[in-house]
């Protein structure tokens, strides 16, 4: 649904852009009315900056407020306010959306003005919708959606049953999608020359295709088709071209769909819409792995992969990459392959910590409505007990106590109802802040998370001794030129699982992934008594581990990874990496020398180095082969151990 969005604001823009300079001209000519002058600016500001530059927009709106103040006009106050909610909206701010929403919302009630009440009501469902809260989401919306309706206004009545029906159909939920789709087609037949039919028909394609009902989803996308034309849309006629592609694609019809591939992307690229073309490349390219075309399949995806790093599209970059992967794979070149798959890695744990925000957003999100509706609980609260108290001390007289008492058993009723939902809530956001704090804690080590909450920022650290864990696998390359991309994630997902509860049982901490290898270290962030032993007895249980699937996987006559591990103690600086996405990450000579160590080492072993050994070389546990010195790259002769239980 996402992109249907993007190429109705495409759409929209192209329509609107040609007037933007004359609505500049009403707002700077004071013989105009104050109402018209507010209303052409708000519209400068939504066509110019809301999209492409919502920062921009909260600045400059502060103009529409101050000339509010002026006229005195709460109207204009109202539009300065709405465009503030609008800004935060679409830079993703969605607190401070739903504040100015709900002020927005206060003041055209005040005003009376229903259209804008509506235009309110549906932009805090689209704020709670983008929240993942579709109940509350639907609630505002169809509160909007009456109004629309009251007032016989059809613009406003489509744009709120297509915020419905997109609900519905991010939910999977085809069959209420359409319900709502069907009625916006019912509003816009009456004009069958206008963008707002053409997009009715679109959407319904849209379900249909989603259902699978192949036959319908063509008729619609061609009725659809002929009104852009029409209209001359060259976006929604690319938009739909790519549909269509994506039907025969889904039938395995891939010539035909390849024909309507190229067509869309040709137009987004005469009218540079680069982020569609980026959607495009990336089909193309899939299409012709499926076509065994791979060289061309190559051409075609790293054209997305480009404009998706510079748009910062991590999913696209990941499905580029296995695109690419199985390209390269097809080719022959391994080598490139392999490099493809460890991108694919790194990019899902790059999802997964994107993911992991987003839900912490949300979680945040909703503490802090709570705490805003508490806060006005609260204060209502007050309200009651000062006002019961006032009337207790001025009247004296003994019917009037009675009916004071009366009251005041009402109120203290009301009031007590208050307090016990101010309890439960409170409960509710401690569940809430419980849940937040456990996701912060699948990103970083729970002290240093603590560190977080607590100042906002965490500072690095030098510890002086860290026990660093480094594993790979060996003949990696081999193993992935066989299987597809999927399996290949598939199974090292598989391995880094038990190596996160291998990590979790011996109280050490978990790093990072760096394509097939993955990183450990004990003694940090709080250096602890058994680190070093700890480290040691979780790799004997990574290898065994391995050695076990080996086992099961030879039975089975199924591809298996052999894996090294290597071990060093040293010291090192920890700390946090990046602001939108936190890392805990370690930095240090003792990192590459374990890492030496591992790619030194002998599958199904454990090596170590001289400074590991010395700790442990007393220790009844363990057995200890001396390897002598052993050439490591950058770091010349080294002293190795291989250790086993004892």
């Amino acid at each position: 649904m996402k992109n249907i969005l993007v190429i109705v604001f495409i759409i929209c823009c192209l329509l609107s852009i040609r007037a933007q300079d004359n609505y500049y001209e009403i707002w700077q000519d004071e013989t105009a009315t104050d109402s018209a002058r507010a209303k052409a600016y708000y519209t400068y500001l939504f066509i110019e900056y809301m999209f492409d530059k919502p920062d921009s927009a909260l600045i400059l709106v502060d103009d529409l407020k101050s000339f509010a103040e002026h006229t005195n006009d709460d109207y204009s106050f109202g539009l300065s306010l709405d465009m503030k909610a609008r800004s935060y909206y679409y830079q993703g701010d969605y607190v401070n959306a739903l504040k100015y929403a709900r002020q927005t919302l206060k003041t055209f009630e005040n005003h009376g003005d229903k259209l804008k009440i509506s235009q309110a009501l549906s932009l805090i469902g689209e704020i709670y919708s983008d929240q993942g809260d579709y109940i509350k989401a639907l609630d505002f919306i169809k509160r909007s959606a009456k109004i629309a309706e009251d007032i016989d206004n059809t613009i406003q009545r489509v744009y709120t049953i297509n915020l419905i029906g997109n609900i519905y159909l991010n939910q999977e939920d085809e069959d209420n999608a359409l319900v709502y789709y069907e009625q916006s087609l019912a509003l816009t037949e009456n004009n069958k020359k206008s963008l707002d039919y053409a997009d009715a028909l679109y959407y319904v394609a849209r379900v249909y295709l989603q259902k699978r009902d192949y036959n319908k989803a063509l008729d619609f996308f061609n009725k659809s088709e002929a009104v852009y034309k029409e209209l001359g849309e060259q976006v929604g006629i690319s938009s739909i071209l790519f549909e269509k592609g994506n039907l025969y694609a889904e039938q395995e019809k891939y010539s035909i769909a390849l024909e309507f591939y190229k067509e869309s992307l040709k137009l987004d690229e005469e009218f540079e819409i680069y982020f569609n073309a980026m959607i495009k490349f990336n089909g193309i390219g899939q299409l012709f792995v499926n076509m065994k075309r791979y060289n061309d399949a190559k051409i075609n995806c790293e054209k997305s992969l480009a404009f998706a790093e510079e748009f910062g599209v991590l999913d696209l970059q990941k499905d580029n990459c296995e695109c690419l992967y199985n390209a390269y794979r097809g080719l022959g070149n391994t080598d490139k392959a392999l490099e493809y798959i460890e991108k694919v890695i790194d990019l899902k744990e790059e999802l997964k910590k994107e993911e992991t925000a987003l839900t912490l957003q949300q979680m945040e999100f909703s503490k802090q409505v709570e705490a805003d509706s508490l806060k006005q609980v609260e204060i209502d609260l007050r309200k009651d007990l000062a006002y019961q108290a006032d009337i207790n001390k001025k009247n004296t007289n003994k019917n009037i106590a009675i009916g004071v008492g009366v009251l005041f058993l009402i109120l203290a009723g009301g009031s007590y109802s208050r307090f016990r939902y101010i309890k439960r809530s409170k409960s509710v956001i401690e569940k809430e802040k419980e849940r937040s704090e456990n996701l912060l804690l699948n990103i970083l080590p729970a002290e240093i998370a603590e560190e977080l909450k607590e100042k906002g920022s965490a500072n690095a650290r030098h510890f002086n001794s860290v026990t660093m864990l480094f594993t790979d696998f060996k003949g990696f390359t081999k193993v992935a030129e066989k299987l597809s991309a999927q399996e290949l994630i598939a199974e090292i997902n598989q391995c880094f699982q038990a190596f996160d509860h291998i990590c979790t049982t011996y109280n050490i901490e978990k790093i990072k992934t760096i394509g097939d290898a993955y990183m450990a270290a004990g003694g940090l962030p709080v250096p602890v008594k058994g680190a070093v032993k700890n480290t040691v007895l979780a790799a004997l249980e990574m290898q065994d581990f391995i050695n076990q699937r080996i086992k099961e996987k030879k039975l089975k006559n199924e591809l298996f990874f052999e894996m090294r591990l290597g071990i060093h103690t040293g010291p090192v600086v920890a700390g946090i990496v990046g602001v939108k996405k936190f890392q805990y990450d370690v930095w240090g000579d003792t990192v590459n020398t374990a890492a030496r160590m591992e790619s030194s080492g002998e599958v199904g072993k454990v090596n170590i180095s001289e400074s590991t050994y010395n700790l442990l070389k007393q220790d009844p546990d363990f057995e200890f082969e001396s390897r002598g010195k052993i050439e490591a790259k950058g770091k010349g002769e080294i002293n190795m151990y291989f250790l086993k239980r004892a």
